[in-house]
C-alpha cells in the first residue's frame, strides 16, 4: 500500500505540530508519514529504522537544536531536509544557516504567515520536490570551489539585472552577488522565501558582498552598486520615471503559487527596461519566471539560465530553456562574468 509513496519523518518538539503535519501530509496520495520524533535523539534512531525519503525539521528543540542535528545528519546520514521554522527574526537567521548547512528548503509554521491549509499545500509541494533531489549535488555545491571575485567594470551603463530563483537559490544568489564589483549595474531579485526571511537574507548578503544589498521598500530607487530583494510576502515590479528606475512593492494573489513571483518581476522589467536589461533565472522548482524571461528576451533583453549540472532543482531554468527564453545556458560559476560581459557589450 505504501511501497511507492514518499516516506516522511517529522521532527518537532510540539505534539500538536506533529499531529497536524501527519494528518495534513497523509491526505496526499503520494506521501506517507512513517513516523515522528520530538527531538533529534529519537529522530536519529527512527531515521535508521524507518529510512525516510524526506525529513521535516524544527529548529528550536530540547536536548539538541535542529541546526546542530542537521549538520551531524549531513555528515553521517545525508538525506533531503526541509526546515519548518517559526516566523521570528532569529528564526529567519537560523533558517538561512540551515540552508548553508544542507537543508534543501525552509518554510514557516502556520500562524501569522498563513493558515494550516496554505502551509500544507506548500509543504506537500516541497516534499515532492525534495524527494527527487540528489542530496550529493547539494553537498558538492556547499563544499565546492568559490567563484573568483571580479574587481571592476571598465565602463558603467544603465543596464538593469533581474534575477529570479527558488529552491537552492539562496546559495546561488549569494555566489553571484559576492563576486560582483562595487560598480556593478543595478540588480533586482525575486527569491522565493517566506516573509521576514528575506530581511535576514538581505542582511547576510550585504555583509558578504561589495555591493549594497537590502530588502526592497516601495519606491526604492534602483541604482548602480546596489541589489534590491523582493520582500517575502509581496510582489516586486520595476518601474521607470524618466531616467530613474524604481521598484513598486505590492500585495496581490499568488502567481504560479508564489508571492513574490519571478514572472511578475521579469514582466515588469521587460516593460520598463526592454533591451536595457539582463535576465537571469536560477535553480528552483516549478515554472515561475520562465514566461517572464521569454518576455524579457522578446523585448530585447539578454537572458541567462543556470544549467542542469549546477542547479539543485532544474525546474525553473529547464522550463525557461524549453520555452526559448534563455539566450545562454551556463553553469553557476560562469554567470557573474557573463553578466558583466553583457554589460560591457552595451
Amino acid at each position: 500500500m505504501f511501497e511507492n509513496k514518499i516516506k516522511v519523518l517529522i521532527v518537532d518538539d510540539s505534539a500538536v505540530v506533529r499531529q497536524i503535519f501527519t494528518k495534513e501530509l497523509n491526505r496526499d496520495p503520494m506521501i506517507h508519514v512513517v513516523g515522528s520524533a520530538p527531538n533529534p535523539y529519537i529522530a536519529r534512531d527512527k531515521i535508521v529504522e524507518l529510512k525516510p525519503d524526506v525529513l521535516t525539521l524544527d529548529i528550536e528543540m530540547p536536548r539538541m537544536d535542529g541546526l546542530t542535528f542537521l549538520r551531524k545528519l549531513m555528515k553521517h546520514f545525508p538525506l533531503p531536509v526541509i526546515v519548518v521554522s517559526s516566523l521570528t527574526k532569529r528564526g529567519g537567521t537560523v533558517a538561512l544557516e540551515a540552508l548553508d548547512s544542507g537543508a534543501v528548503d525552509v518554510m514557516c509554521k502556520p500562524g501569522a504567515a498563513y493558515s494550516v491549509g496554505e502551509m500544507s499545500i506548500q509543504l506537500i509541494e516541497k516534499i515532492k520536490m525534495a524527494a527527487v533531489i540528489d542530496i550529493r549535488k547539494k553537498a558538492m555545491f556547499l563544499t565546492g570551489k568559490s567563484i573568483q571575485a571580479i574587481s571592476s567594470l571598465s565602463k558603467t551603463t544603465n543596464q538593469i539585472v533581474a534575477i529570479g530563483a527558488s529552491t537552492g537559490g539562496t546559495q546561488a544568489v549569494e555566489s553571484i552577488l559576492s563576486t560582483l564589483p562595487p560598480d556593478s549595474p543595478p540588480i533586482v531579485i525575486t527569491q522565493h522565501m517566506p516573509k521576514e526571511f528575506t530581511v535576514s537574507f538581505a542582511q547576510r548578503l550585504n555583509e558578504k558582498s561589495r555591493i549594497t544589498i537590502k530588502e526592497a521598500e516601495d519606491g526604492d530607487s534602483v541604482t548602480p552598486g546596489q541589489a534590491l530583494i523582493a520582500p517575502g510576502d509581496r510582489h516586486m515590479l520595476l518601474r521607470r520615471s524618466g531616467a530613474r528606475y524604481y521598484v513598486n512593492i505590492k500585495d496581490g494573489p499568488l502567481v504560479n503559487r508564489f508571492k513574490p513571483s519571478v514572472d511578475i518581476l521579469f514582466r515588469s522589467v521587460a516593460q520598463a527596461a526592454g533591451n536595457n536589461a539582463i535576465g537571469v533565472i536560477l535553480t528552483g522548482m516549478g515554472n515561475d519566471g520562465a514566461k517572464g524571461l521569454l518576455e524579457m528576451k522578446n523585448a530585447g533583453a539578454r537572458t541567462i539560465a543556470q544549467d542542469e549540472s549546477t542547479s539543485i532543482v532544474f525546474g525553473m531554468p529547464k522550463v525557461a530553456i524549453e520555452l526559448g527564453g534563455a539566450e545562454f545556458i551556463l553553469p553557476l560559476p560562469e554567470i557573474p562574468k557573463a553578466i558583466l560581459d553583457l554589460v560591457e557589450e552595451t
